[in-house]
């Protein structure tokens, strides 16, 4: 039960608030979508516009939403800006038009070199819950994880995982990404899409024989 972990969550947090890699954000993710702009247009998750991104981390966190400050340019895996000067309370929140990025470089197992490129990110909620990447890179840390195995899609989540143990001061493990099972179309297997479930499949009188030679087909490159 994670419920049972806050404890260890809420220590990453204030070692993050402590160090200024996080502020506070009062945006609706209907908010960050309206202020897209067309290149960050059908990207897996909206590129944050950095609204908020001035806003002191010595606020109370009830209520809202915090981001990491990813860095504003490619440093490998990630090193934590310096803490911002204290504007003092009630001190408005500049803005940003543009939205900071990060460019973050790691060697994957499986596809080799690997680039990743994002906004800032949340790490914790405002329902007072840790975000998914801050608690798995602090149950995989506790865990002593030296070897992460996980699909392909969430090649984009190391990355971010990468600038939070860089920030946290924590052993970064190996990541290993394996390829996903996709349908004749190339696109992923997942529960929702039931008209592709083993279930469904089993129902139809389809064998596993049958399914591999399918996949091994999709698999081949083209000559």
């Amino acid at each position: 039960d994670q419920s049972a972990r806050m404890p260890h969550y809420t220590a990453a947090f204030e070692q993050l608030r402590a160090c200024g890699c996080i502020y506070p954000c009062t945006c609706s993710r209907q908010d960050v979508l309206r202020a897209l702009t067309a290149p960050h247009e059908g990207e897996d998750e909206p590129v944050y516009p950095g609204t908020c991104r001035g806003t002191s981390p010595d606020r109370p966190r009830a209520g809202v939403n915090w981001r990491f400050r990813v860095p504003d340019e490619a440093q490998g895996a990630g090193v934590p800006p310096p803490r911002p000067k204290n504007r003092g309370e009630g001190a408005p929140a500049p803005c940003r038009s543009t939205a900071p990025r990060a460019a973050v470089e790691f060697i994957d197992g499986h596809f080799g070199s690997q680039r990743a490129e994002f906004g800032d990110f949340l790490v914790w909620r405002k329902d007072d819950f840790p975000s998914y990447q801050l608690a798995c890179t602090v149950d995989d840390a506790a865990m002593r994880i030296t070897e992460v195995v996980r699909g392909a899609d969430l090649i984009a989540s190391t990355a971010r995982q990468l600038l939070l143990y860089r920030a946290l001061g924590l052993e970064i493990p190996a990541f290993h990404h394996c390829p996903l099972v996709t349908d004749a179309s190339g696109i992923r297997l997942a529960k929702r899409d039931d008209a592709r479930s083993l279930r469904t499949l089993r129902a139809q009188g389809r064998s596993p024989e049958e399914l591999r030679r399918e996949w091994d087909g999709q698999a081949r490159p083209s000559s």
